[in-house]
């Protein structure tokens, strides 16, 4: 947005006080349902204590434990212990975790969740995200963020979406950029894990801005831009330029 369209759209209260736009219409949102969102390529479910077993067999294919450097938690030494934590989260509504089934398998290849819900004013982030190797760099993984995308705007009706990421996380953080999150800077200092700083890179995409990527999200997923061998025909990025 340009410096004079953010000034049109400023109103000046009864003290000549710049406010924003007022929301006459506005109504707190639904929370996210604990229900399945199904796609083409992947259907993203529940999370479920029958997911351990395939999940933490997914997940070992990533030997030397990279996908968890960024992450709170893991990784986990042995399947108990993998397991009770799954459990845990199975439980929970904020975050609230969802599995990633591959469609052609019928197996389990990821996680991700929805967090920080705040209905009242409609921001919701997801996160959580750890796709395995078998889900990383596929049409999968990208459908899956179009399909919880989607649930957000579409069906809730929220303002704003959210990804948030550890500034040193390079891959996440161009992962952001690819699904069209906007950069919106970084909080120095924001918390400890694992005994380290982490300074937090955050994005976001607001309502206004869905339908664009939305549009560009399905023709990218379309069969006709896949060859026989799955191998994409354009970038996401032609679609969105």
């Amino acid at each position: 947005m340009s410096s004079e369209q953010w000034c049109s759209q400023q109103r000046i209260n009864d003290l000549k006080q710049p406010i924003g736009p007022a929301l006459d219409n506005w109504s707190p949102r639904p929370r996210p349902p604990r229900t399945t969102m199904s796609g083409r390529y992947c259907r993203v479910e529940p999370l479920q204590p029958q997911h351990a077993g395939a999940l933490f067999e997914a997940f070992g294919a990533d030997s030397d434990g990279r996908n968890w450097t960024y992450m709170p938690y893991g990784p986990f030494e042995d399947f108990d212990s993998f397991e009770r934590w799954l459990q845990q989260q199975c439980q929970g509504e904020d975050p609230l975790f969802y599995c990633i089934i591959d469609n052609a398998t019928d197996q389990p290849v990821g996680m991700a969740s929805y967090l920080r819900i705040e209905p009242a004013v409609g921001v919701i982030e997801v996160g959580h995200i750890h796709f395995s190797p078998r889900l990383q760099r596929t049409a999968l993984a990208t459908e899956t963020m179009y399909l919880m995308m989607r649930r957000v705007f579409d069906e809730l009706g929220y303002r704003r979406y959210e990804w948030k990421c550890d500034s040193l996380n390079e891959p996440s953080r161009q992962a952001a950029k690819r699904l069209g999150f906007q950069f919106e800077g970084v909080f120095r200092q924001a918390t400890i894990y694992k005994g380290r700083n982490r300074d937090t890179a955050w994005f976001s995409i607001l309502d206004s801005e869905w339908p664009r990527l939305k549009s560009a999200f399905e023709q990218w997923l379309a069969p006709q831009n896949f060859d026989a061998n799955g191998e994409q025909q354009q970038r996401l990025q032609a679609f969105l330029d």
